[in-house]
């Protein structure tokens, strides 16, 4: 098997990229990346000294950053469904989607999680309050743009939406999608219910506990 994937289950890009494979049903290994697994490390290391994960192999080539992983998928190991819009307008739309879910979602969660994982109870208050700040004004925009949308970008499922359901569902936890955005949370329960994204949440699903602000008992 040439294609191996470095990460982790409950890692949102490792996520993101685990649902472009699986909605081409494209054959890989993944090497998940703990403390049960160290033999993966010292490989994922020498390949990607930064430290930073996922990194998926292909032969002797490393490649990195969800984002390029993804489209390099569609390059080298394309599959029935075209997560990268072929006409070159509709591709750069899709393209700041998938920025704006990295940049104005989920980032805003790392930032919440790493005032938590600082253990300084006013670092973790200070850091949620702003997440949700953050996190409301995204949530707003999203709700308009994603009107008379069935995916982030229009009809097709696309790259955006491989970026935006672990986003959204982390955020979701982080600073609940109000009942103020219906059409961010009927968007959301279709992220969920996607067989792709339902198995990458359905392998995470033991790691709940580590999540530093508490998962709730819910998705």
């Amino acid at each position: 098997m040439s294609l191996a994937l470095y990460g982790h289950p409950f890692s949102s890009y490792t996520q993101k990229v685990l649902i472009a494979l699986y909605e081409n049903a494209t054959p890989f290994e993944f090497r998940c990346l703990g403390p049960d697994t160290p033999q993966h490390a010292a490989e994922w290391l020498r390949r990607w000294p930064l430290g930073k994960f996922p990194l998926l192999v292909d032969g002797e080539r490393s490649v990195v950053e969800t984002t390029i992983i993804i489209e390099y998928l569609q390059l080298a190991h394309p599959g029935p469904v075209r997560l990268l819009p072929a006409d070159s307008m509709a591709a750069l739309d899709v393209r700041f989607l998938d920025r704006f879910f990295d940049l104005h979602v989920m980032q805003w969660v790392q930032h919440a999680v790493n005032g938590a994982l600082t253990g300084d109870p006013v670092k973790r208050e200070d850091g949620l309050a702003l997440a949700a700040k953050k996190l409301d004004l995204a949530y707003a925009w999203l709700e308009k743009q994603l009107a008379g949308r069935t995916w982030a970008a229009g009809e097709a499922f696309t790259l955006a939406d491989c970026a935006a359901a672990p986003a959204l569902f982390y955020a979701d936890w982080t600073q609940r999608i109000p009942e103020t955005c219906p059409v961010l949370r009927a968007y959301h329960a279709r992220l969920l219910a996607r067989p792709s994204f339902a198995r990458a949440v359905n392998e995470a699903r033991e790691f709940r506990p580590l999540f530093p602000l508490g998962a709730p008992d819910r998705d």
